[in-house]
């Protein structure tokens, strides 16, 4: 089976389309109306229009679905509830699963074309609003019948039917301010990234009470999600200055309110901050790309089945020591959390080691041994990481390109918890 990533004219394209040169030309930033705050579902009145308002001004017809899990079907439940009042038809389809599986997203559609919503709302984490927006594409273009050919190059002409509103219940993700999903094919047992510029919600509601209930483990794991997105969106080349101010914000918060929320889920400041953190980390690097991070932690994550967000965050130090040697923009990181040092490989060194003392804080592994993986499933699934890797679309991204040896070599380090030195 062949994936729009794999093909040798995108991966040209894509990189030289994001280049220092072309942006220079024209850069497009992209970004969802945000509602944010313990408020914003209110009904009462209020000095700007309410979510009330707002919807039913975009909804003519005023039938609503949701796509929501069985955890967080309570939030949707809350929402639709809201819309009701103004008269809103809702439907509430509790059924996505743990990793976007793409037929679990064909059944979404199914019930999509059924219901015939001209709004569409993902009520979840990230695998919800993944499995949303891939079922939304089905919903609006049925002529589309391969999701693995939904690439960034021309937009889909979405909107016809529906819009699309992001109801975030994790802060990591960032899914709600970015074009791209990420979708699990069970035949070939890989992520399967799609991409578009009409994937980009229309709304976005941060509310901080929805992330309460979020356990310790997944507060740590979503939360290194977005601390990769920002530190991957800022090193990438396809970065530009607003991107980077977003990533840096993004980074300092994560470092100042992660551990609280952490500690106490009901920090309400701590839970907002971090949900503030996470979409802004989202759009920094939702509009250009993530890359070794994620490149790595996509094919650890999909062979050993292991949460995302502790897979693409446990290689930030690996990716910094990797990029080193042909950028310096680390330092910029090291400016935003005052590390200092006499020289950049110093400044990097206390990064790196500030970095692993953060984890340390949110009791994360450090290594892929760590992570639970046993050295011999580790050696004999080496082949299919190093694939997984070079073909993921996050490593075209990378500022230093990576060979397949020098790709083996850091997985190899990153299971020893070694510093690269290559």
């Amino acid at each position: 089976m062949s994936y729009w990533f794999q093909d040798p004219a995108i991966k040209g394209l894509l990189p030289l389309a994001t280049s220092t040169s072309i942006k220079g030309l024209v850069t497009f930033f992209n970004m969802p109306a945000l509602v944010i705050g313990s408020n914003s579902l209110a009904e009462a009145f209020m000095p700007q229009p309410s979510i009330i308002d707002i919807f039913t001004s975009r909804c003519i017809t005023r039938r609503s679905f949701f796509v929501t899990d069985a955890f967080s079907e309570k939030f949707a439940q809350k929402l639709s509830t809201v819309l009701a009042t103004a008269g809103f038809t809702t439907v509430v389809w509790n059924k996505a699963l743990p990793e976007a599986p793409i037929d679990n997203v064909r059944a979404c559609a199914e019930e999509m074309k059924e219901f015939e919503p001209d709004m569409i709302f993902a009520v979840g984490g990230g695998s919800v609003m993944d499995t949303a927006k891939a079922a939304w594409v089905l919903y609006e273009r049925p002529d589309i019948t391969d999701l693995g050919q939904v690439h960034p190059l021309g937009l889909l002409g979405l909107r016809k039917k529906a819009g699309f509103t992001a109801v975030p219940t994790t802060s990591g993700t960032g899914s709600e301010c970015t074009m791209a999903a990420v979708l699990h094919d069970d035949e070939t047992n890989r992520k399967i990234p799609i991409a578009n510029g009409d994937l980009f919600p229309d709304m976005a509601i941060l509310d901080p009470e929805f992330t309460f209930s979020m356990p310790p483990e997944l507060t740590a794991g979503t939360g290194l999600d977005a601390l990769a997105h920002a530190v991957d969106g800022i090193m990438t080349p396809a970065s530009n200055d607003i991107t980077d101010a977003m990533g840096l914000r993004a980074i300092r918060l994560i470092f100042r309110y992660l551990p609280r929320a952490y500690r106490n889920g009901k920090d309400r400041e701590a839970r907002l901050r971090m949900h503030i953190a996470a979409t802004m980390a989202g759009a920094c690097f939702g509009q250009n790309s993530c890359a070794l991070t994620h490149g790595f932690g996509h094919a650890v994550g999909s062979v050993f089945r292991i949460h995302h967000g502790l897979c693409v965050g446990m290689f930030i130090p690996y990716a910094l020591q990797f990029y080193q040697p042909v950028t310096d923009k680390f330092l910029e990181i090291c400016d935003e959390l005052r590390i200092e040092g006499t020289t950049p490989e110093e400044r990097l060194h206390r990064l790196v080691e500030a970095i692993r003392g953060f984890f340390r804080e949110l009791d994360v592994p450090l290594t892929l041994r760590e992570l639970g993986i046993r050295e011999d499933s580790f050696n004999d699934r080496m082949e299919e990481l190093i694939t997984f890797t070079l073909e993921d679309i996050d490593t075209f991204f990378s500022p230093r390109p990576i060979t397949a040896q020098q790709c083996e070599l850091v997985l190899r380090y990153a299971f020893d918890g070694r510093d690269i030195d290559f």
